[in-house]
């Protein structure tokens, strides 16, 4: 069975999905994403991700193509035609197809935004990562400063995971200015006696949906949070370390650049926070 894709309206085969050569998502990167987890065929902290894409279509001057109703629809229909489970929807909006190149933006009375979402299949509850952890490499942060808005624009991202992969580690994670700004796709954290870490919100950071509901139960369940910069000379003198994403919930860093952290195994903080986010995240999908 082909799989279902939403493109600008229509729900198409992948293999007949199309979007025109002079769409400014394709051209200029002109264009903002979201990606939503899904388990048990229901969506997780749908609202997050809808306030965070109104957000940054807002700081874009975007125009959305579709209401936020119309949007979880189209999330809920993708899921059933794909008979998805366990996985994830993707989606992109871009700032639409004007009939040339330009770098001015077109009016977006003339030309509306275009909206593209599939979906994809991920084990995220029984991952084979969580019990073993991750390894990272530092490396320069050299993206854009408005980092805070969920832009396509993931070239150096990319660039900084396969400086990764090539040392035989899983991601790597950027420092500015001496400290840790967060992962190539992900908010990073630390513990140390027993306080959780964390670089606080700025434009320099995504403002992570996983990481809002993370910190959230964290202090829920009377965790210490500090929210701060750090270096990676602190992190390889952590307890533990942890990242947090929409598809990998709490995964556990048991390596950077090459110095164990901790034990060298998942710690017990970041594994309860797992535990925690899976069960009430499950309680509270739609």
């Amino acid at each position: 069975m082909s799989q279902i894709v939403y493109v600008n309206g229509e729900y198409v085969p992948a293999a007949e999905a199309k979007v025109s050569v002079f769409d400014r998502g394709f051209l200029m990167a002109d264009a903002v994403y979201e990606v939503t987890s899904i388990i048990g065929g229901k969506i997780i902290d749908f609202d997050g991700h809808a306030t965070r894409l109104q957000r940054s279509m807002s700081e874009l001057e975007m125009v959305s193509p579709v209401t936020m109703d119309e949007l979880l629809q189209i999330h809920r229909d993708l899921i059933e035609k794909n008979n998805l489970d366990e996985g994830g929807v993707y989606l992109q909006i871009t700032r639409g197809a004007p009939d040339t190149r330009d770098f001015v933006w077109p009016d977006p009375e003339e030309v509306p935004c275009g909206i593209v979402l599939f979906t994809f299949a991920k084990s995220m509850v029984d991952s084979k990562v969580m019990d073993e952890g991750i390894k990272v490499i530092s490396i320069a942060d050299e993206r854009w400063g408005r980092r805070d808005i969920k832009t396509t624009q993931l070239l150096y991202p990319s660039f900084a995971k396969m400086q990764a992969k090539k040392k035989g580690c899983q991601d790597a994670w950027l420092v500015e200015d001496g400290f840790v700004t967060e992962g190539t796709a992900n908010n990073a954290y630390i513990v140390k006696d027993g306080t959780i870490i964390t670089r606080q919100l700025g434009n320099d950071i995504l403002h992570g949906i996983t990481r809002a509901a993370i910190l959230r139960f964290a202090l829920e369940a009377q965790m210490k949070v500090e929210e701060r910069p750090f270096t990676i000379a602190e992190a390889q003198g952590a307890d533990e370390a942890f990242v947090t994403s929409a598809t990998g919930f709490a995964q556990p860093v048991i390596e950077i650049d090459g110095a164990q952290i901790g034990t060298g195994v998942p710690g017990d903080i970041s594994k309860r926070l797992r535990d925690i986010y899976t069960e009430e995240m499950i309680k509270a999908a739609i």
